[in-house]
């Protein structure tokens, strides 16, 4: 028979869930919550080292080749630009939350603060993988060039320690290689995890090295490259599409800029880093612009003078760069310097990637999502000790025991939602904060963050099936995890009990 009450109470329940799905966290109770914890070091140059370190690696000397030899042509460097100011409009959305709410959890806590505690799971759960599977996936390139550098110098490594244990068939499942673990990926993460252990001051302080390093070779891949370039090589300049859809043509360069994108997320780095800024309202917002523009000019001053030098489907390969260099016969010590730089710019984007993950680990903690072993911080080291042996320890493990084409299969499609959801936040922060203080403000945000949020959300459209996939399976679990312990152990609602 049907209840009349009981039907009343069920929508009732119903909506006092959603209620509790999206809480927001109030701005007043995030502000410096817990600097104490951590070592305020970094300054403005030091935070735009940090972003650039993420952001500048093996793209710069890979993915500016590959993606001309497959999809865009010479218009490698209008992917740049199309990738560049969508990065651009999230890059100003951040730079406006990081001013005035210096807090680790980057786009995880700019959500919460905004959209809501489930939203906010949703987005720093993605944020976690996309972290922990860069650091691996990089280690084992980075393992990949030093096995090859050491071979040149005749110093050879037995194959069982230097590759992967598993490797995917032709049917897409794992077997067995019969090697044992690639070492070298698991002693770089270690290597790189002591580091961000240690202490920021030490990790910023060897990442602006490696920056130093690793921009200095690309500004003089670049000079020695501009006396080779045959401007013939830069036409057509956006080949025609061969029929396929993402193979040259506008959909070619559209599909390059969405392949390129990831390569300009560097800055959400920076943003997790605010609690250890010095003058976060001052500083966060350089660091993140300063990241972006830096890198969008060394981006495309390579792809320029790389598909200047040599005809673009000649770069079809893992050292784009080196092709380019081979061709004319450039400097016999300029290819020594060129790996150099590739591992260095290798090495800090691992360094970067264990540097970000352990602080959005520690804000979900702190709002008591996460065991709170994860918030805790070294009481010498002033940093957060327990989230990043965790960080390490996973990394490690992934990449000492995938090969790199599954662990590219999972690069993560959280980012770019991550870059929407902040895009809209700032619009919902002006609506309903509109009385907070914002040292730096997105301007005209009516027109700008609208087609941020749009541009990011757009380019996932051109993502691989496998990475929808692994969106769904990851989030799967990432939902259980809320319902088993987070949603149960939430401080916000701990502080509001008439809303448990």
């Amino acid at each position: 028979m049907y209840n009349a009450s009981e039907s009343g109470a069920r929508p009732a329940a119903e909506s006092s869930l959603l209620r509790k799905l999206l809480a927001v966290r109030p701005v007043q109770s995030r502000e410096r919550s817990g600097a104490e914890r951590l070592k305020q070091t970094l300054s403005a140059w030091s935070l735009m080292s940090i972003g650039i370190g993420a952001t500048v690696g093996t793209g710069v000397f890979v993915l500016t080749g590959t993606v001309a030899a497959n999809q865009s042509g010479p218009a490698i460097t209008l992917s740049l630009l199309i990738a560049a100011f969508g990065s651009a409009l999230a890059a100003l959305c951040y730079a406006e939350f990081a001013a005035f709410l210096p807090v680790p959890g980057s786009a995880y806590s700019y959500t919460y603060a905004t959209l809501g505690e489930a939203v906010a799971w949703f987005i720093g759960w993605n944020l976690l993988l996309e972290y922990g599977i860069s650091a691996s996936a990089v280690a084992v390139s980075w393992s990949g060039y030093v096995v090859n550098l050491l071979a040149g110098w005749h110093i050879h490594l037995p194959a069982m320690w230097v590759n992967a244990p598993l490797q995917e068939s032709a049917a897409g499942h794992l077997v067995a290689t019969g090697a044992i673990v690639n070492l070298p990926a698991v002693l770089i993460i270690a290597a790189m995890t002591w580091v961000c252990y240690v202490g920021i001051r030490e990790t910023a302080g060897i990442t602006n090295i490696m920056v130093a390093l690793k921009v200095g070779v690309i500004v003089i891949v670049v000079a020695v490259g501009l006396k080779f370039i045959d401007p013939r090589n830069w036409h057509p300049y956006i080949p025609p599409n061969t029929g396929t859809f993402g193979h040259f043509g506008w959909t070619g360069v559209l599909q390059g800029a969405g392949i390129i994108f990831f390569s300009y997320v560097g800055f959400d780095t920076a943003s997790t880093t605010a609690l250890e800024a010095r003058n976060p309202q001052r500083d966060l917002p350089i660091g993140i612009i300063g990241t972006l523009i830096v890198s969008t000019v060394l981006y495309i001053a390579v792809a320029a003078v790389v598909t200047g030098m040599v005809p673009y489907f000649t770069l079809n390969n893992p050292e784009p760069v080196a092709v380019a260099l081979d061709a004319h016969a450039a400097f016999p010590w300029l290819k020594g310097l060129l790996v150099l730089g590739i591992i260095v710019g290798m090495t800090s984007v691992i360094l970067t990637s264990l540097l970000g993950q352990p602080r959005i680990l520690l804000s979900m903690a702190d709002d008591g999502l996460l065991p709170p072993a994860m918030s805790r911080c070294h009481p010498r080291f002033k940093t957060p000790h327990v989230a990043t042996a965790i960080t390490g320890i996973g990394a490690a493990l992934i990449a000492g025991v995938f090969p790199l084409d599954v662990l590219a299969d999972l690069i993560s499609i959280g980012i770019l939602l991550a870059f929407a959801v902040v895009c809209i936040g700032v619009l919902v922060m002006r609506h309903t904060r509109p009385d907070v203080h914002r040292p730096f403000r997105v301007p005209a945000a009516w027109l700008l963050c609208p087609r941020g949020a749009i541009v990011c959300a757009g380019m996932t459209y051109f993502l691989s099936d496998a990475t929808w996939i692994r969106l769904v399976v990851w989030t799967a679990l990432g939902t259980a995890i809320y319902a088993l312990y987070g949603f149960k152990h939430s401080k916000l609602r701990a502080a509001t009990p008439e809303n448990s």
